[in-house]
């Protein structure tokens, strides 16, 4: 029990005690004091002596990486990165470990509960029979069999969600730096280049990670390539999409609709007209909660951090070239 670990997610043991009990067995657990991320500095004073890291958005750059001497694990709690400056990670000796994977069915659900929602106006209807309302009519819908869903990030989740609309009759087109013929063999799927994808799609969803050529590659231009009668969906990162961009082609109906379960900043600034807007169906972050998904993230996001101090190689090393390094700093069994 020589061992400290620093828990900065808020939602680890928050719903299951698989991982906390896991890591209760070979550490001493220190939790997020402040009820939200934590910023550079809040995480380098909580990581001075710390020996494992156990993150959520949390921003863990070259300062808290550098100042953290102890530090021989960052275990992400989810699948994106972003957050964690990889490079000085390495230089540092530092093991960098994600949970790929296990939420991409959780993730990829709630992207079809959107597309539902957006496309027979799930939310507006609930919210107007509640109010005492009887206006059937009034939200006319559209099916999904026959539309085309174009797909932008043919990753894990991708996949899924590509699974799952064409059991809704859906023709689907995907967009991935390496295309996948034997997908499009397999799942009768259909590759464009991204303006084509836009261009034709009635349904574009984003299942990208956050990297510098990621961000903000849904801007003013890329969204004028839609249709106007198509829906935006994202579920991956707010900041690949401009949200300038689109709240300016949401207001003038320049597309149809919108569903946002993530955002450039979470939370959001809700004076932002977007939430005004009745084209617009939101969730907060909420892609992944599934119980399912949550034990999974809980129990390897734990593990991650267990092989570690036992001087293994985690299984989902971000980093891997931190794994060749003379500075690499594995605890001993």
């Amino acid at each position: 029990m020589g061992y400290r670990v620093f828990v900065a997610s808020r939602s680890f043991g928050r719903f299951v005690d698989d991982g906390i009990r896991l890591l209760a067995k070979e550490a001493v657990m220190v939790r997020n004091p402040y009820g939200r991320a934590l910023t550079s500095e809040e995480l380098a004073n909580s990581l001075r002596d710390a020996d494992a890291a156990l993150l959520g958005n949390d921003v863990c750059d070259s300062e808290v990486l550098s100042s953290a001497k102890n530090l021989k694990v960052v275990s992400r709690h989810g699948v994106g990165v972003d957050n964690v400056d990889l490079e000085a990670a390495t230089e540092n000796g530092i093991i960098v470990a994600n949970t790929p994977s296990v939420n991409k069915t959780a993730v990829a659900e709630h992207t079809i509960a959107l597309i539902l929602s957006l496309l027979r106006k799930i939310p507006q209807a609930d919210t107007s029979l509640r109010s005492g309302r009887w206006e059937g009519p009034k939200f006319m819908g559209n099916e999904l069999a026959g539309r085309k869903l174009g797909i932008i990030g043919l990753g894990a989740i991708g996949i899924e969600v590509a699974k799952r609309a064409k059991c809704f009759g859906m023709e689907v087109l995907y967009l991935k730096r390496r295309r996948r013929e034997d997908l499009e063999r397999e799942m009768g799927i259909v590759y464009r280049p991204l303006e084509q994808l836009l261009r034709e799609s009635d349904v574009v969803s984003i299942h990208l990670p956050l990297t510098p050529e990621t961000k903000g590659m849904m801007g003013e231009r890329e969204l004028a390539l839609m249709n106007r009668d198509a829906y935006l969906i994202n579920t991956a990162r707010g900041e690949v999409v401009d949200d300038a961009a689109l709240t300016e082609v949401l207001i003038e109906r320049r597309i149809a609709g919108a569903a946002l379960d993530v955002f450039g900043k979470e939370p959001p600034d809700f004076d932002n007209p977007l939430f005004q807007l009745d084209n617009v169906v939101f969730t907060p972050h909420v892609g992944a909660y599934t119980l399912e998904a949550v034990r999974k993230m809980d129990l390897i996001s734990a593990e991650n951090i267990v092989k570690v101090f036992h001087g293994q190689k985690p299984d989902f090393v971000v980093n891997k070239e931190v794994l060749t390094r003379s500075t690499l700093r594995l605890g001993s069994e």
